[in-house]
Parts: C-alpha cells; structure tokens; sequence
C-alpha cells in the first residue's frame, strides 16, 4: 500500500516517506499487484475449507472470548512491532506491514512475509543500512527460540510422552529431535556468520521471542477453557504445551491430527474435542482470509487509483 507523499515524524523516529515517487507502472508495484491478485485468490480457494455449521454450535458469545482471540491473533505481529520498534523506531504503520507478513506466510509460502517486508522496510524507512539483515535475524531468531523453547517444554512433559498417540510415526520422534537440536546447535555455532546484529539487540530479539511463545501457549489453553470450561485450566496448559511440541517436529505429517488425538486421549471427550479443534482451526482460517481479503482489495484499489492518475 503506497502511504501520502508526507514525511510522519516523531520525535525520536525514523522518517516514514514513501522511496518510490514515480505514480507509472514499476517493477515494484506490478509486484505487488500480483502479490495482492495471489493472496485474493488463496483467500477464495480456502473458503472452502470453512466448516461454519459443524462448528456454530461451539461457537462463544462471550466478549472475553473474542478479546482474548483478537490478542493471540496479533501477538506475532505486535511481538515483532515491539522488535524493530526498537531496532528501527518504525511507527503504528509497521504493525500493518507485519499483519500482512503473517497472512503471506500462512495462505501463500512460508517465509515470503518475510520477503515482502524486506521489500516494504526499503520502500518505507530511511535506513542507512540494508534492512536484510535484521529481518533476516529476527526470523532465525523466532525458529531457534521456538526450538529451544519447544525442548524445555519436552523436557518438562517427559513423563507423558507415552501417552502421545503417534502410532507409526513414533519412529520419527527421534528424528524430529534430532533435526530441532541441529539445526538450533548450527545457529549458535554459526552465529558470527548468521547473524548481523550485535549481541544485546540479539538477545533483545530472543527475549521478544520467548514471551510471545509463552503468552500464545496461555491464551490458547485459556480459549480452549472458556469454549469447554468443564475441563480444568491445567488441562488445557498441558495440552497446549503439548501442541507447541508436536508443531516443532518437522517429520511428523498430520500434525492437527495428532494433537486432536492426544488431547481426546487424555481428556475422553471425542466429539467436543474434535469440535474445539474444528472451532479454533475455522476462526484462525477465516480471519486469515477476511485480513488477506481486505489487504488486496485495497492494494488494487489503490494500484488502480495511481494508474488513472498516471
């Protein structure tokens, strides 16, 4: 999205002006048209994955609920707002460039929200240095502390590890570990080479991190209790403790599918359960494609209006 030819300066700040003055046709707007055109057209191919009558039952009323939704939706974007708040001083309009970065990761390719806000920093900011660096730090950074984080959480639920159903993909278990260790071993090794910040951003960086991972495994399990609240609290904290480890096992297929079976096995309620997960997966999906929608039709409206313009 192309911002008013105003510089926005506070005090403190990095100037916010757009770099790209020309209202013709460039390679970096026909881009983005085309990224927009693309996330329009995942957004209407996953339409059809919402179940909304299976899940309309389940579905809560309470404002809590929704707040506490609308939180763990945003904490990624708002964790990494408060990170280049700090590396770069960016304002209230980087939080967009962020959200817009998850739906590309989550209904396009992972790590190409990663490649449209190296693109938006260079637009956007006036920085001194290439912004590659940091955005490339920060993204190795939120995979090391999710592994380091998810090994902490294994080590603590140990003695329950015989109660996951994985069936033929126990096999894989080791593996999975082995792969998580690895490659979070190679980025400390390699960290002078990796990485471009220096050591109290880094560590900045990773303490951003680990609270976002911390604050999203409690909302998850508090949205769970509220949608079944017969289910004690610490249930639900175990089981998403439980979740954030089966999502870090990258030789493990049908994740979901896992997790809904070791959280029926531990609480016995198949059908609700079941639901919950259908409910959660619903919501998530849907305001992915509500945001992306919106996104892109802005983004065409406003590609359009400079067309005629120009």
């Amino acid at each position: 999205m192309t911002e008013p030819a105003v510089a926005l300066q506070c005090a403190d700040d990095i100037v916010l002006e757009p770099q790209d003055r020309n209202l013709a046709m460039s390679p970096a707007r026909a881009a983005g048209a085309v990224l927009s055109l693309c996330v329009l057209g995942a957004s209407l191919y996953q339409l059809h994955r919402l179940s909304f009558a299976e899940v309309i039952e389940l579905l809560p009323s309470s404002p809590l609920f929704w707040s506490l939704f609308a939180l763990s939706y945003f904490a990624g974007p708002l964790s990494e707002w408060i990170i280049f708040r700090r590396l770069w001083h960016v304002g209230p309009l980087a939080v967009g460039a962020l959200v817009r970065k998850l739906i590309y990761n989550e209904l396009l390719v992972g790590y190409l929200g990663e490649v449209y806000f190296y693109t938006w920093a260079r637009r956007h900011l006036s920085l001194t240095a290439s912004p590659f660096g940091a955005v490339k730090d920060v993204a190795v950074l939120s995979a090391v502390v999710g592994n380091v984080t998810t090994l902490a959480f294994l080590a603590a639920a140990a003695p329950l590890l015989r109660m996951l159903p994985l069936g033929e993909h126990s096999q894989t278990i080791p593996w999975s570990l082995a792969f998580v260790i690895g490659t979070s071993l190679a980025a400390m090794l390699w960290r002078k080479r990796i990485f471009s910040l220096d050591r109290h951003e880094l560590v900045f960086v990773a303490a951003v991190h680990t609270g976002r991972i911390l604050a999203t495994t409690a909302l998850s399990a508090t949205l769970w209790h509220l949608v079944l609240p017969s289910t004690p609290l610490i249930w639900w904290l175990l089981l998403a403790t439980l979740r954030l480890l089966i999502s870090r096992l990258p030789f493990v297929p049908n994740k979901d599918l896992v997790f809904a079976g070791v959280a029926v096995l531990a609480l016995g309620q198949e059908v609700e359960i079941a639901s919950l997960m259908a409910l959660m997966a619903t919501l998530i999906l849907a305001t992915h494609i509500v945001a992306g929608i919106g996104f892109a039709v802005s983004d065409l409206a406003v590609g359009d209006a400079h067309a005629r313009r120009g």
